[in-house]
């Protein structure tokens, strides 16, 4: 915390942002983001971190972005929480292991595969990455309302795009083909950088993440409209289930 009382990097303080945030890793993706919450304004921009704060049937909520990487998202998270909040989003794109998902679907993300190395400064890696049930089950009801065709299921978090992307030209190349073929097989749905750090640090932190993806398969990626129109949704159902359940939604 820098002497003003704001968070080093975030350059955020308590007042700032709501419980409930969305987490995108593009920082051009939190002003679209924030066209769907009632009255939103910019807070913040500091580096990778883009926070706007808005509401929600009456509740005020917060994006903010992450850049790339769990290094940078597990920074987001940290920060948040010392703000106040405590239910995060994570809220992006991601690339298709299972071979039979098009692009455009969504993937409400109940697990990662811990394929980075942010998340072993936390905790060893036999503690599982695992989505609060919470978080999950309100992205379904979103994905229903909002008709957005979705799975539930496995992410792999990974350190390097291009590992993946060009695995044959590394000089680890033959591991790596082997660990994307285990992913395949053991049916994880989809590959990004970020879910797996944060969902270590939330039940660390004893917070809610969870997080959906549009997934890239084969064919160009759609607009993502209904990513951010789902993700949106998901704030909505928390904010409803929570106030049934009487647990606090503001600060």
């Amino acid at each position: 915390m820098e002497s003003n009382g704001k968070q080093y990097h975030i350059q955020l303080e308590r007042g700032d942002v709501g419980k409930y945030v969305l987490l995108p890793g593009d920082p051009g993706r939190c002003e679209p983001i924030s066209r769907l919450f009632d009255n939103p304004r910019h807070i913040a921009t500091n580096r990778e971190y883009v926070t706007y704060t808005g509401t929600l049937d009456g509740v005020p909520v917060s994006v903010t972005s992450t850049g790339i990487g769990c290094p940078s998202a597990a920074i987001a998270l940290e920060e948040l929480v010392r703000c106040g909040a405590d239910t995060f989003i994570r809220v992006g794109t991601s690339g298709h292991i299972q071979k039979d998902i098009h692009s455009g679907e969504l993937a409400i993300i109940s697990a990662a595969i811990r394929d980075e190395g942010t998340s072993r400064h936390y905790m060893p890696i036999e503690f599982p990455a695992i989505a609060d049930i919470d978080v999950v089950l309100a992205l379904q009801a979103a994905a229903k309302k909002t008709g957005a065709k979705h799975r539930t299921g496995i992410t792999q978090s990974k350190d390097s795009f291009y590992g993946q992307h060009e695995p044959e030209r590394m000089g680890v190349a033959k591991d790596l083909l082997e660990r994307w073929k285990a992913w395949e097989i053991g049916g994880a749905l989809c590959s990004e950088m970020e879910a797996s750090a944060l969902f270590v640090i939330a039940s660390m932190l004893k917070v809610r993440a969870g997080g959906v993806m549009m997934v890239h398969g084969k064919e160009p990626m759609p607009p993502l409209d209904i990513l951010l129109e789902t993700a949106v949704q998901g704030l909505r159902e928390l904010i409803a289930a929570d106030k049934a359940a009487s647990r606090p939604v503001t600060l």
